[in-house]
């Protein structure tokens, strides 16, 4: 096994970082509105006097039972108005951002008519990387200081593998992400293929709303990353065939090849070697090859369960 994944990389030229055909649609008359606040500018600028307005027009940004020396006490947080000056510099407008999060609504519109544009609220929250996009319909929160780079001295006690994407060239993604939350259909079933196709479809869902993202992009992955997943995708497959691993329901599997981690849980020498998630990559390319040899709507996707994608997919990865 360790010989085969190594083998690979000799072949780089021939198969580095292809990327699936993209798949453009026409958005061209599809009318959103995007409306962005900058509720950290108004914050971290409030004081006792205008605290009470701010206060009233963000209700659910100000807990009833915090008085307002907490909230006075949190605007003047040195480091909280480090991480604000910061995120400024990052974000001198929303300009940019506006315009790929206008596009991304208007695909998202495309496949689901019945989305509206939920109304997005910029602020600080010390560094909550579990919660860097909100997302409740009408409300999308923005954590700017989860975007400032990943070289970011903020992030300085952040592992590498989660710090990689504290960027803002992945803001739109983490929004779309957030979003294909509410149309996935989640299995009840607990075997990993079921585990395996459903990451597949969100990242499916990705491939539809940000035609124009990277695979790397839409993962999370490094180029290098990219470049490693696509050479030993038939020994990664290879080795979760032999272990009878797709219809196992070992909880484990999760944390081995799902969840975010620095790298994979082969077990072997290669481990170090792998990225994390590589299960995540693998359900993907099963749903696209799904996608590619069935004549079916991402809605009928969204509503088809693992083992018929699975069976359907006529899925081979690529030698």
């Amino acid at each position: 096994m360790n010989k085969i994944f190594g083998i690979a990389v000799i072949i780089f030229t021939i198969v580095s970082c292809k990327e699936e055909a993209k798949t453009f649609v026409d958005i061209s008359n599809i009318s959103v509105n995007v409306k962005i606040d900058r509720f950290e500018q108004q914050f971290y600028t409030a004081n006792e006097s205008n605290l009470e307005k701010l206060k009233s027009e963000y209700p659910y940004l100000f807990p009833t039972q915090n008085p307002d020396s907490i909230w006075l006490q949190k605007i003047n947080n040195r480091e909280e108005q480090l991480l604000f000056k910061k995120s400024q510099e990052v974000f001198k407008n929303f300009d940019d951002e506006k315009l790929q999060i206008e596009e991304l609504f208007q695909h998202i519109s495309y496949y689901h008519p019945t989305f509206k544009s939920p109304k997005i609220i910029t602020l600080i929250t010390n560094l909550d990387y579990e919660n860097k996009i909100m997302y409740a319909d009408s409300l999308l929160f923005v954590s700017l200081d989860m975007y400032l780079g990943k070289n970011d001295e903020v992030y300085k006690d952040f592992p590498e593998y989660l710090s990689k994407n504290y960027d803002k060239s992945q803001l739109t993604v983490d929004i779309a992400n957030a979003i294909s939350e509410k149309f996935l259909v989640k299995s009840r079933n607990r075997q990993f293929i079921d585990d395996l196709i459903n990451e597949g479809k969100k990242l499916y869902l990705l491939d539809s709303y940000l035609p124009s993202a990277t695979d790397a992009q839409k993962i999370g992955y490094s180029n290098d990353e990219i470049e490693w997943i696509s050479l030993n995708e038939t020994q990664i497959w290879t080795y979760f065939i032999e272990n009878n691993l797709l219809y196992s329901t070992d909880a484990q599997l999760n944390k081995r090849f799902i969840e975010n981690a620095p790298f994979s849980k082969f077990y072997i020498n290669i481990d170090k070697e792998s990225p994390g998630r590589v299960g995540v990559w693998l359900g993907w390319q099963i749903v696209r090859s799904y996608m590619k040899n069935n004549n079916v709507t991402l809605q009928q996707l969204l509503l088809t369960n693992a083992d018929e994608i699975f069976k359907k997919s006529k899925y081979k990865p690529k030698k």
